[in-house]
């Protein structure tokens, strides 16, 4: 039940500051919060990075993001490692999220914007920070994984 708890409220958070995003600026507009830190309202209509945008449905890119959290289901009901099923539950989470952003708008909404003098990072949001952090929690289960089979 915590677990469901969880995964709404995380879904919500997310949401929920995609629409403040989309409510308080102008699509491309942005907003100076530090020397390495904007908000920016973009809407993502491809997949990471916006990449194949335009070129794909988007009903295309929810069915294989369904396909693809469906798998990941998998893997978390088969392991039995507590950080890898704490992993998969948090790409699935972020997974998710994005999924019903591209319900509701047909993108996804991105708004973190971080840059180091000309150099910025593509724009992101709270779901794709959960999924980067279920990925590194993989790796670290899989070197931990590693290093006891040797």
């Amino acid at each position: 039940m915590i677990k469901i708890a969880i995964l709404v409220s995380l879904i919500f958070f997310d949401l929920l500051t995609k629409y403040l995003i989309q409510d308080n600026l102008f699509l491309n507009q942005s907003i100076k919060i530090n020397e390495y830190f904007d908000l920016i309202y973009v809407q993502n209509f491809g997949v990471s990075f916006g990449l194949f945008s335009g070129y794909v449905s988007h009903w295309l890119l929810i069915f294989i993001a369904l396909i693809v959290v469906i798998l990941i289901f998998y893997l978390f009901i088969k392991s039995d490692k507590q950080l890898e099923k704490l992993a998969y539950f948090f790409v699935i989470i972020g997974a998710l999220s994005n999924i019903i952003d591209r319900l509701i708008n047909s993108y996804v909404v991105d708004f973190i914007l971080l840059h180091y003098e000309n150099f910025y990072w593509p724009a992101f949001n709270l779901a794709d920070i959960y999924i980067t952090i279920g990925i590194i929690m993989l790796i670290i289960s899989f070197f931990i994984k590693s290093k006891i089979v040797k």
